[in-house]
């Protein structure tokens, strides 16, 4: 039978010596509520050894559950806002990777089962969006991603009447690729196996189910594209 440490463990830190689960709960216990400035100097200082790279000054607010954070690799100017979730369970391969720049808003979720993030330079995630994935997904750099989108939303077998379509496995479709500069609406939802072209538009409340492309500007539900942007649109 597993012990409930084990079972700790196995969930929050993703390594099994006592050192390891030592140092993480004194670093999130001593610091993860602490307000004001204080708690964000020192949780910008003492966070830093949870991961397994980290650039500079990078700001952490309260609240924050890390799991698995030795699988996590963030760049510099990095900010994750309060009650965030990282997630990077799952085996040796999981990732989340975050590059530089990036803003994570308030009460946002990146979570993944043995799957890869990679969040590309400067992109911003408004509050209470969740990005996961069993397989990749992969967002480019400066992408906007408005108040609560859910990026990357799975299959379930259902075939079967006999078995709890929980019990009956993902249908995987790919992961999820957002290119360069692309903005989603407040509410979008992106399907796993969906590819989204550099500098697209997804209108607020869309259900993107097939491939986007680029330039292109899209909304509804299903998403559908309804016109291209130019070259030129919008200049003085």
């Amino acid at each position: 039978m597993v012990s409930r440490l084990r079972r700790y463990q196995e969930l929050f830190i993703g390594q099994y010596d006592f050192l390891s689960f030592l140092k993480y709960e004194l670093i999130i216990s001593s610091f993860g509520l602490m307000p004001g400035a204080v708690g964000l100097y020192l949780r910008s200082l003492f966070y830093r050894s949870l991961f397994r790279k980290i650039g500079e000054n990078v700001i952490f607010g309260r609240n924050i559950t890390l799991r698995h954070p030795g699988k996590m690799t963030l760049g510099s100017d990095v900010i994750v806002d309060d009650n965030c979730i990282l997630d990077a369970k799952g085996t040796e391969k999981s990732a989340i990777t975050i590059g530089n720049g990036v803003f994570i808003s308030a009460f946002s979720i990146l979570s993944m089962k043995d799957g890869v993030i990679e969040i590309g330079d400067n992109t911003r995630i408004g509050s209470h969006c969740r990005l996961e994935t069993s397989t990749r997904l992969s967002v480019g750099r400066n992408v906007l991603i408005a108040y609560r989108c859910y990026v990357g939303a799975e299959y379930y077998h259902f075939e079967r009447l006999d078995v709890p379509i929980s019990q009956q496995g993902k249908d995987l479709q790919g992961g999820v690729i957002i290119e360069d500069n692309v903005w989603l609406g407040a509410g979008v939802v992106v399907l796993d196996g969906v590819t989204i072209g550099r500098d697209a538009i997804v209108g607020a409340g869309a259900v993107v189910t097939k491939d986007i492309p680029e330039f292109a500007i899209a909304y509804g539900v299903p998403a559908r594209v309804v016109r291209k942007r130019t070259r030129g649109e919008g200049e003085t």
